[in-house]
């Protein structure tokens, strides 16, 4: 007797989730999983199995991926704040029909002593630092960054895993790095830069987290950005292991 053929399965990549759901998959004889990574980041933390790297071209595009390669089910588990790609898989999936999840983490939440800020864009942000100090730690990521350019008074401690490309600010300091981070290190750089205001994407990552407690301990404003809306109508999943009991189930 014939067994089934393996069920292919779309994890839209790029963060840690999406890596530690591959790893979860990968066991399981009943899936065929690939991780597509957008290939912005010059050497990127690879996930275990089959790996693509660069766009689809548009919605329409990864439709046409999903039916070339008989995808059965698709995982949303990018940043946040890669607002473009998801609304091309919501688009893509439903033309294709095939079931779609967003894998988010939860975002973070302010506690006792939190001097922050709510911004909804990286424009809002740059409008409220004047008001804010003159000693920026900029932990938002290489793109954007000219959204800060025209700001000559102020200076940028900039950390980033690529390096940037101008347009930039013109008085900036670039920190080459990628988390996990320690609250120690965190709080002498904070000390050792004499930094006044920590800017940041609500991207509730714990690696990232330790910044925000530094600041809070150092009673630093903290401009927040928001996260951009989720597609509407998508199943979401905080967790891999709940995003890999939704597969499951939706492919039984």
């Amino acid at each position: 007797m014939n067994s089934a053929p393996a069920r292919h399965v779309l994890i839209l990549g790029g963060t840690t989730e999406a890596r530690r759901l591959a790893e979860e998959l990968a066991g399981d004889p009943a899936l065929r999983v690939t991780s597509s990574l957008a290939g912005r980041v010059a050497a990127p933390r690879l996930p275990v199995g089959q790996v693509r790297i660069g766009g689809f071209g548009g919605a329409e595009g990864m439709a046409r991926w999903l039916r070339e390669h008989q995808v059965d089910a698709l995982i949303d588990a990018t940043h946040p704040f890669a607002d473009t790609i998801s609304s091309h898989a919501a688009r893509a999936a439903a033309d294709v029909h095939v079931p779609l999840l967003a894998l988010r983490r939860p975002g973070w939440v302010p506690g006792p002593g939190d001097r922050w800020h709510s911004a909804g864009s990286l424009a809002e942000a740059a409008r409220l630092l004047p008001d804010l100090g003159e000693r920026i730690f900029l932990t938002t990521g290489r793109m954007g960054l000219a959204t800060f350019a025209h700001l000559t008074r102020q200076w940028f401690l900039v950390r980033s895993v690529d390096a940037p490309e101008p347009p930039v600010p013109p008085r900036m300091e670039v920190i080459l790095d990628r988390g996990p981070f320690t609250l120690e290190g965190e709080a002498e750089l904070l000390r050792r830069h004499r930094i006044e205001v920590l800017v940041t994407k609500d991207s509730g990552a714990h690696a990232t987290a330790p910044k925000l407690t530094a600041a809070r301990a150092a009673a630093l404003p903290v401009v927040i950005i928001r996260r951009p809306p989720a597609p509407q109508g998508i199943p979401v999943a905080e967790t891999p292991s709940e995003a890999a009991t939704w597969l499951r189930t939706t492919l039984a």
